[in-house]
């Protein structure tokens, strides 16, 4: 058992789905657990939008009681602004207070929010110790390996947050300057995890795609737990899949045409039942080819998908989609 904290009990070897702006919103979030996320967080929000009361902001709040073990992960540039947002977020209900020193883009990182602080690490620890200090919530963090290659300083990082009173690291394997692209390097995850001043649980996240990668990363970097974030994208099954394999060492049946079908069909309508018709059905014209990649001859439907905006449609194209790969897919 994984503790994050004296009430949030995870089971061995945690699977965790990462924060993701505009993908991990409660209808996404509802999807993943139903197939075995062990932790889930919001979207990141922005300790500004709650000052000013923005609607997006404090929409992303929103969290149901299914969804528990839930995380509220935070990002800003001040230090009280963080605070106050802490106790805002821990008045929503959550079961933890993320804070996010990991986010690359521009839009954050320039604004000295996100993966910014990894250059300024005092105040990290300020901002971080304002945050346990405004909940009773646990405290945990996201972040990654340093701004850059010259400043890979996650080692220094873990050791003083830990000592401002976080419960949980989340460790990316990659620098700022990386992005995305290139290969998550998992080394300095692991020392951290060795470092006998350490004793709350460290999660690895950076490319973790596939049953085989979790039980090779896991038994070569001894991390308490994954974050899984790009490969649940479409495929929120990757959640089970990794516990059937870490379990058993075989691979469950592939889910079929149908399971793909159902999966979206509910994400649809969660969609529509938490943002109304109109943005619901707008706002998951992304997901549609990633639940169907692979199929042959998609394309057509896909337009079709991304064309309408009459529910009623979506569901038979839905219904369409099933029936047609039935019979071609033999």
């Amino acid at each position: 058992m994984v503790s994050i904290g004296p009430n949030i009990h995870l089971p061995d070897f945690p699977l965790l789905l990462a924060p993701m702006e505009d993908v991990s919103d409660p209808p996404f979030r509802a999807v993943c657990k139903a197939n075995g996320a062990d932790l889930m967080y919001t979207e990141f929000i922005s300790s500004e939008g709650l000052i000013r009361a923005a609607a997006k902001s404090r929409k992303k709040l929103d969290i149901f009681d299914y969804e528990r073990p839930i995380g509220i992960q935070l990002f800003g540039s001040d230090v009280q602004t963080m605070g106050e947002c802490a106790a805002i977020s821990t008045e929503a209900g959550p079961d933890l207070i993320d804070i996010n020193y990991g986010c690359p883009v521009k839009q954050v990182a320039c604004r000295g929010a996100g993966a910014a602080l990894l250059q300024d690490i005092p105040k990290m620890v300020l901002m971080t110790a304002a945050v346990v200090r405004h909940t009773h919530l646990p405290v945990t963090v996201k972040t990654r390996l340093g701004w850059d290659e010259g400043t890979k300083n996650v080692e220094d990082v873990a050791e003083r947050l830990q000592d401002v009173g976080i419960s949980a690291l989340t460790v990316h394997g990659r620098t700022r300057a990386q992005l995305y692209k290139g290969e998550a390097d998992w080394r300095l995850i692991a020392k951290i995890k060795d470092n006998p001043r350490i004793h709350i649980p460290i999660f690895g996240n950076g490319d973790i795609d596939s049953p085989e990668k979790a039980l090779e990363y896991r038994d070569r970097y001894g991390v308490d737990g994954i974050m899984i974030g790009r490969a649940s994208i479409g495929y929120p099954w990757i959640f089970n899949d990794i516990k059937h394999f870490l379990a058993t060492g075989t691979h469950r049946p592939a889910p079929t045409v149908q399971d793909r079908v159902d999966a979206c069909r509910k994400h649809l309508d969660f969609s529509i039942r938490w943002k109304g018709e109109r943005t619901g059905i707008v706002e998951m014209r992304r997901h549609y080819a990633n639940y169907f990649k692979g199929l042959p001859d998609f394309k057509p439907f896909r337009m079709r998908f991304v064309l309408t905006d009459s529910l009623d449609e979506l569901l038979t194209i839905l219904a369409e989609v099933s029936e047609y790969y039935e019979s071609v897919l033999v």
